[in-house]
């Protein structure tokens, strides 16, 4: 009677688009507080959090390690009194007001109605009304980690709509001494020249990097095809992959055990 009910339940939500699931268990983690805190459980233990394309900020991943001082790099000067407002709650944080790149220079963004989708590539919505054209600097992030002298290990997000491997090409040095990235991955050149799916996988793995785990991620209203998901990746021969087995032999008895094997 309590399956039934539960099964019911679940269903009723279902259908108002509202899913309800257990955490843990052995299912995928779906959001970064729950990769963060599985990270963390296996020793991940930043000395500095790198956010590049920061908008609002990434308020779950500064949560996770309290304490740690940030390196925001954010183009668009509408977000910097969020910059301002993060860095004033963090001893030792810093940002640039400025985009993250291969070569320091300028570069010109389209800036789009939701900041957040504004891209140095070009135009998200190539059939609808432009965005609006500005010039900001280019920044390397090695550049930045050596002028602060911020300490390793580094965590270093990367949401910067389809450009993200511009970034982590001038961060070379610092992905040298980071055991996480979290990219921003896109299944579609979502905007012109974007980096996808397999370009990034391919220019991790050249760097050293596995994913690691996948998370969050929406679909594209054009068809229902998945557009983007986020990616952790950690270092290919790092601890976090230094064991490829399924399971001990005890785990492996007790789950099999558990489905009546």
């Amino acid at each position: 009677m309590k399956a039934r009910l539960i099964a019911a339940a679940r269903d009723a939500l279902r259908a108002r688009g509202v899913e309800v699931r257990r955490t843990g268990g052995g299912g995928p983690r779906r959001t970064l507080p729950e990769v963060l805190e599985h990270l963390k459980r296996r020793g991940v233990a930043p000395q500095t959090i790198v956010d590049v394309g920061v908008a609002r900020g990434t308020p779950e991943l500064y949560a996770a390690f309290p304490g740690v001082p940030l390196l925001l790099v954010e183009p668009l000067a509408e977000h910097e009194g969020d910059l301002q407002r993060i860095v004033a709650g963090r001893p030792g944080s810093r940002y640039a007001l400025a985009a993250g790149g291969a070569e320091p220079g300028e570069l010109e963004i389209s800036v789009h109605r939701v900041t957040a989708c504004s891209s140095v590539l070009g135009d998200r919505d190539p059939d609808g009304e432009p965005g609006q054209r500005r010039t900001v600097p280019v920044v390397r992030v090695d550049d930045l980690v050596a002028e602060h002298a911020l300490a390793a290990p580094f965590v270093v997000k990367v949401d910067v709509e389809g450009a993200e491997l511009h970034v982590l090409d001038g961060a070379r040095g610092t992905l040298a001494r980071a055991d996480v990235v979290l990219l921003e991955v896109s299944f579609f050149a979502l905007v012109p020249g974007g980096a996808q799916f397999a370009d990034v996988i391919a220019w991790m793995a050249e760097a050293g990097f596995s994913a690691y785990d996948i998370y969050a991620g929406h679909t594209r209203p054009l068809d229902g095809a998945l557009a983007q998901v986020d990616i952790a990746f950690v270092r290919t021969d790092g601890p976090l992959r230094a064991d490829h087995r399924y399971a001990t032999a005890q785990q492996a008895d007790a789950l099999y055990r558990s489905w009546g094997l």
